[in-house]
């Protein structure tokens, strides 16, 4: 079909976003809305007094709100744990009361007729701070005498739980021709996205009930969270908008102390509440990402088989346990071996607070971290035993034929051909003409290297949601989902599956996300699900309702339902001329509400494995430092494609990302006072348009056999497989010429040019 799935059909989305048409948080601004700003802690750890008279009494102000003004409202709870693991998770205030425990830390909220009056009473708080020792820093957080971010976790442990069989790993480790040992750095990094966190509340007195809009992820677990947990409310009493959003990365997923504040100042002032976070806010009061440091050891044999891999995994939980923050490490955990038939694993996790943000899911979550000490590994052990790093893959990937395949973490790969896609990904990058390459940049000063990473992942397990469509007067197609766009493109996508199935041209459809009185559920957007669980019961009901259809036009038409098909907007007999048009049919007599309806939930019962290979070749100036990726292939395996189009936007804008980490982005606290240092965009470095290689993007495909689709989910695959093809061709370079076989991310031109340099050092001594 034309514009059906398989189709790079464009974005629905597009033209009203290009010509500013868009609606976004900030541009809510409900008549009467006045406006709010946090105080924020300047310390990192500190005991504190707050004095709010004088504040109270300015010129425009309206409500202060402080640590004793909030302490009816509940915590921000820990939303996922880990099963068998007794967690306890440290009182998330909405305001901080007498102790704060990160810069950023929030201890008031001011309410201002203007946004200007509302900043000038958050800067007039009389607030006397007794600052206090702070760990920054997860090892730091674990050293003997490091300062205590929670009296009721002793030496900084937030939690330990293990993966695996340790016997049968140190059993392998014992009779190894050959180990090798890595220590990495996976950096912390800030989300940033297009559009800051914002929220507005309006309290409507006659109903008792708030209408909180925000850039959200998913308004219902949003609505969930708060109502329940946090403001102890019927859900019922709160009605949760999204509108346009801006990117969201798994950060925006989460519910934050700003919006229970927002709610709470609407229901007391009987007026609207507007905050909208600035940039350095979004640095000091957003979840941030990643932050592990790991050491993984690999076994192999005398012909260069893998026999075990034992993993000791450090990860920075920030002051406090965000929604999802110790699932997110012990989920990555379980994908430790790659796409490697490893026999046997043992990975030991371990949460620790420090005095810092916290730390959730960030693009990928957990996964990105997981290949990227896998895949670096692999090219040390290739520089070990002096193999090639493909041939060293080639040898340990888990075949086809094995397939399923129950991983040593107890994870079970329905699919795939891991062989095919990195080869397919070197012939489309000239693999083997690199040698000729790298000599005619060394006679240009310059050196090259060439690097992959074969990656897999774990997602589209977010479900079920359920999707409801109904046709409308006009014979166009309503659905109602319970996932949120913010960027991927959803209007279309799910445009072209109801299109293959009801026979009508996407633009005649209407994607209805972000609004919990008009859709029953939703579980939001996040680890890749919208297409693999929304998408699956999209098609289910749309299945549903073309079959009522068809029952409605089998009357008028004098047919047997076997002999009709949807087609142009209308039902036919096929083979014939007689056909009677959706908007007919939706007007008849008998085309009750239920006949014109059909709903589905999609639950998944058991994951998709996304998989597949990314190479990079880089150039790098010995003098400088300076890197360039000059050309970058990936070939994915997705299972099944809807939109060819919007799949290659995903996986540029994932490998964007990675590389930006791989590059250059990096959060910093200092060490001796704990401040932010990186709080941003002048300090905290994104990848620009120049600083990226134009992609070679293909799809090598193995249908899933988890999804009813057949799709394996794509929005963080680019994240994933970006990071340690970038690092390896890095390394590769160095390795070539100056035997350096590790470099930790971000691969800055002075830490690469420090590196060289200590290198020529050593040489002279």
């Amino acid at each position: 079909m034309k514009f059906g799935v398989g189709q790079s059909v464009q974005r629905k989305e597009d033209d009203p976003l290009l010509r500013g048409g868009g609606r976004y948080v900030a541009d809510h601004q409900p008549a009467g809305a006045l406006h709010a700003v946090v105080l924020r802690s300047p310390h990192a750890h500190a005991r504190f007094t707050l004095d709010a008279a004088k504040v109270r009494a300015m010129p425009g102000v309206r409500l202060v709100l402080t640590g004793e003004d909030t302490a009816d409202l509940g915590p921000l709870p820990m939303q996922a744990g880990i099963d068998g693991v007794d967690i306890w998770s440290p009182p998330h205030a909405v305001l901080t009361k007498d102790e704060v425990r990160h810069v950023g830390d929030a201890v008031a909220f001011v309410v201002a007729d203007t946004l200007e009056q509302a900043r000038d009473a958050a800067d007039a708080f009389e607030v006397s701070w007794q600052p206090l020792p702070h760990a920054v820093g997860a090892m730091t957080a674990l050293e003997q005498g490091a300062p205590q971010v929670w009296a009721k976790a002793p030496g900084n442990l937030a939690f330990e739980t293990t993966l695996g069989e340790k016997d049968a790993t140190d059993a392998a480790f014992r009779v190894a021709a050959k180990t090798v040992s890595l220590k990495i750095v996976n950096q912390r990094l800030v989300t940033n996205y297009l559009d800051t966190r914002g929220a507005i509340a309006e309290y409507e007195a006659a109903r008792d009930r708030v209408t909180l809009t925000l850039g959200s992820q998913g308004s219902h677990a949003v609505r969930d969270t708060l109502a329940a947990d946090v403001l102890r409310i019927d859900p019922q009493k709160l009605h949760v908008v999204t509108p346009d959003v801006g990117g969201g990365f798994g950060t925006k997923l989460f519910t934050y102390r700003e919006y229970a504040l927002v709610i709470l100042a609407a229901q007391r002032l009987r007026r609207p509440v507007r905050w909208i976070a600035d940039r350095t806010e979004h640095f000091l009061g957003d979840a941030q990402g990643r932050d592990n440091v790991t050491t993984a050891k690999l076994a192999l044999d005398d012909k260069g088989r893998f026999l075990a891999l034992d993993i000791d995994l450090v990860a920075d939980m920030g002051a406090y346990l965000s929604a999802y923050a110790p699932y997110i490490p012990y989920l990555g955990a379980g994908m430790s071996p790659g796409v490697y038939d490893i026999p046997a694993c043992f990975v030991r996790v371990r949460g620790v607070y420090t005095h810092t943000v916290p730390v959730d899911a960030y693009r990928g979550a957990g996964r990105p971290e997981a290949a990227y000490v896998i895949e670096r590994l692999v090219d040390a052990a290739a520089h070990a035993l002096d193999i090639a790093p493909d041939a060293l893959r080639r040898r340990n990937f888990i075949k086809p034929k094995a397939m399923p395949y129950a991983t040593a973490t107890g994870k079970v790969y329905d699919s795939g051909d891991f062989a095919a896609h990195m080869a397919r990904a070197q012939e489309l990058a000239d693999w083997d003409g690199f040698k000729k390459r790298a000599t005619a940049a060394k006679r240009k000063g310059l050196i090259r290297g060439i690097g992959l990473s074969t990656y897999i992942e774990a997602c589209g397990t977010m479900g079920p949601d359920t999707a409801t469509i109904t046709l409308d007067g006009d014979g166009g197609v309503t659905a109602l989902m319970g996932s949120q766009s913010s960027g991927q493109g959803h209007a279309t996508s799910y445009a072209q599956i109801i299109a293959d199935r009801l026979g009508i041209v996407p633009d005649r459809v209407r994607v209805v996300q972000g609004d919990t009185d008009r859709i029953a559920t939703g579980t939001g957007t996040g680890g890749s699900s919208s297409i693999p669980c929304g998408g699956a019961s999209l098609a289910s009901a749309s299945e549903k309702l073309a079959d009522s259809l068809k029952a409605l036009a089998a009357t008028v038409l004098e047919a047997g339902m076997a002999d009709l098909e949807l087609a142009d907007g209308a039902v036919r007999v096929v083979g014939t001329d007689r056909v009677v048009s959706l908007a007919e049919l939706a007007k008849r007599p008998d085309a009750t509400p239920d006949k014109l309806m059909a709903a589905d939930a999609f639950a998944p019962q058991a994951p998709t494995y996304p998989n597949g290979t990314h190479v990079a070749e880089v150039e790098i100036d010995p003098a400088t430092g300076a890197t360039r990726i000059v050309n970058y292939v990936v070939v994915d395996d997705f299972g099944e494609t809807i939109n060819p189009q919007l799949l290659a936007g995903q996986v540029h804008g994932g490998a964007v990302q990675g590389i930006g980490q791989a590059l250059m982005e990096q959060t910093v606290y200092d060490a001796d006072s704990g401040q932010l240092l990186t709080a941003s965009l002048m300090d905290y470095a994104l990848p620009k348009a120049c600083d990226m290689p134009s992609f070679a993007f293909e799809t090598r495909n193995v249908p899933c056999l988890n999804n009813p689709l057949g799709v394996k989910g794509a929005g963080e695959a680019g994240a994933i497989g970006s990071c340690p093809a970038v690092i390896n061709a890095i390394v590769d370079a160095l390795w070539r010429t100056c035997r350096i076989g590790h470099i930790d991310m971000p691969a800055t031109p002075d830490r690469i040019w420090a590196a060289i340099a200590e290198h020529y050092r050593r040489e002279r001594m």
